[in-house]
């Protein structure tokens, strides 16, 4: 056999042994190491292979993929540098909780070090990152394809959230003979015939039990929502709303946030002292947005405070006195029934209210970006979903908006970064093929500019926000001085993007005010198909003061 051939041979086994696991999706960026990566990806039937040119944006790419897929999600590149540009994503699924594959094509071993092109050190190059990793050795017929398939099976059976590395050695030729004798893999008998993996290690999925919730369920609570899927939302609003608890309910919790604008009204001084009567805190989902909400859970101090998530580790910064609980929050719910009762704290639900209704005369049909961000859910695709992105608009949605309970939101919140915004969007609409709405600042569309690139041929119809106020404005809130500020943390950019729509071949409009905007965002759901580009050209810090003087007007209303 040709040692092209074994290497296809090779790879073959990887690949196969992957899609037996649910890996549906793979996203591969070109290159010649992985050569035998990329064949055996192609050519099997199982997977449906996306592409991109950027290996950034191809990982976030398949980030987005697994987020609305809820399915593991396999990435493929070449040697060098292009393993380095998949860090970001990498990190992001480790924090988020997405089981993505990473398989790095690289030289072998007697490459490194000497000097060889494109030959850098790969193993173990993303640290701690990963969930899992396996460093393979070169393809060998000395190694039998049963320790190969274990391999893989082990590493995606241990999976339990976040990143799998995978680095895969090549040796040349990459290239000539793909057919030859398939003895090596004959070993595997008629696992090819079958649809399961070879090493089957079931986990035992528990729900992490509170024995004394007879007893706590009769206290007064406060339910904190942060991120978590559209269908475990609206259990725990229902399950809140049982038990009379209020709720402060994050932008990505699709809890419909009952109590809306927390992060207005948690400056209130009244608000302050009835939580205080809190005497057991449940938070479901983590990475809270709201720096109001980051703050009160920072400060609280209850009997008690529950973080009910099934991504492993403490995931609180505060270091509360309580308990951490592993598990499905559907699954926990399940086991932790309601007892009916009237809300402990009645005036709460009505100062939210008043805050909503003030937030409402204030920016109600105007043009701005903090009247934009109250104002979308108005823009919303029916039966669709909304991605968000990062900086200053979505605090300004969590702060200003109430969205629809259930309606699904994704986003980028575990480590916060702008990287891949679009090519995140651009996985989750592929993912789902429902009607995409996406919102991200002027930055972070330049910051993945090329991504544009994913959304040209969309499975139903996109939109794409960006949102101009020239430059990274989240950053005019920081007490520096104005100079120093606006050169080197704000950094305008003075673009316009109706040549980047073109460029990549997208609809492209900028009203300039809200009727105009909605009517075209309503006749694009209801008629039109593909990409459209809105760019919504508004004042540089609006937003920002407009937070800081509703954040005042708020704080003094009368209870």
């Amino acid at each position: 056999m040709s040692n092209s051939a074994f290497n296809l041979r090779w790879a073959e086994v990887i690949i196969e042994a992957l899609a037996r696991h649910g890996m549906k999706n793979i996203c591969i960026a070109p290159g010649s190491r992985s050569t035998p990566l990329t064949l055996a990806a192609i050519n099997n039937t199982k997977l449906h292979c996306h592409t991109h040119f950027d290996e950034r944006g191809l990982g976030h790419l398949a980030l987005g993929l697994a987020k609305a897929s809820s399915e593991p999600v396999g990435v493929i590149v070449t040697s060098g540098t292009a393993v380095a540009n998949l860090y970001p994503s990498l990190i992001e699924a480790g924090l988020t909780g997405e089981k993505v594959i990473f398989l790095t094509a690289d030289r072998p071993p007697e490459l490194i070090d000497c000097g060889a092109n494109q030959a850098i050190r790969q193993t173990h190059i993303f640290a701690s990152h990963p969930f899992e990793n396996l460093m393979l050795p070169r393809p060998t017929r000395d190694i039998s394809a049963k320790w190969l398939v274990s391999a893989i099976d082990n590493g995606m059976n241990q999976l339990r959230h976040g990143a799998f590395h995978v680095n895969c050695p090549f040796a040349e030729p990459l290239y000539g003979e793909t057919e030859g004798d398939t003895d090596w893999q004959a070993s595997l008998g008629d696992w090819w015939q079958s649809s399961h993996p070879w090493l089957i290690e079931p986990l035992t999925h528990t729900v992490a039990l509170v024995a004394d919730w007879y007893f706590w369920r009769q206290k007064k609570g406060v339910v904190v929502a942060g991120r978590m899927s559209s269908s475990d939302g609206e259990l725990v609003a229902k399950w809140a709303a049982e038990l009379g608890w209020p709720l402060i309910g994050d932008v990505l919790s699709q809890t419909g946030q009952p109590y809306p604008c927390a992060d207005l009204w948690l400056l209130h001084p009244n608000a302050k002292a009835w939580l205080d009567e809190a005497e057991l805190v449940v938070q479901f989902g983590s990475s809270l947005t709201g720096k109001r909400a980051l703050q009160w859970q920072s400060q609280c101090h209850p009997q008690e405070y529950w973080i009910v998530d099934s991504i492993p580790g403490r995931l609180d910064p505060a270091n509360h006195q309580g308990r951490k609980l592993t598990c499905s929050i559907k699954g926990w719910l399940e086991q932790h029934p309601t007892q009916p009762r009237s809300p402990w704290c009645a005036d709460l639900a009505d100062l939210a209210n008043r805050t909503s209704q003030h937030i409402e005369i204030q920016l109600k049909n105007q043009f701005s970006e903090a009247a934009v961000a109250h104002q979308l859910p108005d823009l919303l695709p029916p039966r669709g979903q909304l991605f968000v992105g990062n900086s200053l608009i979505v605090r300004l949605i969590d702060a200003f908006a109430q969205l629809p309970a259930g309606y699904p939101v994704f986003s980028n919140r575990g480590a916060s970064g702008i990287d891949g915004l679009i090519s995140t969007m651009a996985g989750v609409q592929r993912a789902t093929a429902k009607p995409t709405l996406g919102i991200v600042g002027d930055i972070s569309a330049l910051y993945d500019l090329n991504s544009l690139a994913l959304l040209r041929e969309p499975s139903a119809p996109s939109v794409l926000i960006i949102v101009n106020n020239n430059g990274g404005q989240i950053f005019s809130m920081l007490p520096t001085s104005p100079e120093a500020r606006q050169n080197y943390y704000c950094m305008p950019q003075n673009v316009s993007f109706a040549g980047a729509a073109m460029m990549f071949g997208l609809q492209y409009c900028a009203p300039t005010d809200w009727t105009s905007l909605k009517e075209t965002l309503d006749e694009f759901w209801h008629n039109q198909h593909g990409t459209l580009l809105v760019e919504l050209v508004v004042d540089g810090d609006e937003g920002a003061r407009t937070l800081k003087k509703l954040l005042q007007e708020v704080e003094s209303l009368p209870c």
